[in-house]
């Protein structure tokens, strides 16, 4: 598998910080069984109706980068980002949604699933109590693991190419496009370290790391939410 991130990334680091962790939520059960595409219909159906609730507030979180940033450029980055989400991704969401028979008034009838609102809660405290670097640090595990989860199930012996019912899901994250945005929340993670801290991450790694754990271990508890119907 073609690796992701540069190895002298921030990213790179707070994920090897995050070790098993980030192991847990990359390859876990629910994301195996997409893989092999004999994850149960109910569970795909649950995690697509939670997700859906998930961008809402992933949005909230890319205004709040607006917010947060003092360069244009950063600005820029999160507010094409909002725009996307709101204009582009959910509305393509929502259609995928119905391909599986879910309409949008069921989608927004959905109570919000508390590992749902933990996740989504915790991201959104990070960027209201810290700054634009502990906001993305927050939003990394997001936006770059399901990059990887793309590509690593695109790779995989174990994945099943051909009348996979997922397989649309896997062609999204590992796709150009999608990693196109990983990438670029990447260097945009570099840049603004740079520019809060310099080159000496020494006083702000010890935070970051956790604050990227626990949203990693966070991630853990929305898939093991999605297999919440076959339990």
């Amino acid at each position: 598998m073609t690796e992701i991130a540069p190895a002298d990334s921030l990213f790179a680091r707070l994920r090897g910080a995050a070790g098993e962790a980030w192991q847990g939520y990359t390859r876990h059960a629910f994301v195996r069984q997409l893989g092999r595409g004999d994850l149960p219909e109910a569970c795909f159906k649950h995690y697509l109706v939670q997700d859906y609730i998930f961008l809402k507030h992933f949005a909230r979180a890319y205004a709040l980068a607006v917010f947060k940033s003092d360069a244009l450029d950063d600005m820029r980055q999160a507010a094409g980002t909002l725009d996307a989400l709101l204009n582009e991704e959910m509305s393509l969401h929502l259609r995928y949604c119905a391909g599986w028979g879910l309409d949008e008034a069921a989608i927004l009838a959905a109570p919000e699933a508390a590992q749902n609102m933990a996740y989504t809660r915790f991201v959104l405290e990070r960027g209201l109590s810290g700054d634009l670097l502990d906001l993305l640090t927050a939003l990394a595990p997001c936006v770059v693991g399901y990059a990887e989860i793309g590509l690593w199930l695109a790779a995989d012996a174990d994945s099943k190419r051909d009348n996979n019912p997922y397989g649309d899901w896997i062609e999204t994250y590992s796709g150009e496009s999608y990693q196109s945005v990983a990438r670029a929340a990447i260097e945009q993670l570099d840049r603004v370290a740079a520019r809060r801290v310099g080159n000496d991450l020494s006083a702000r790694l010890p935070a970051l790391e956790a604050t990227f754990e626990a949203a990693t271990r966070l991630e853990i508890g929305f898939w093991d939410m999605g297999l919440e119907p076959a339990a």
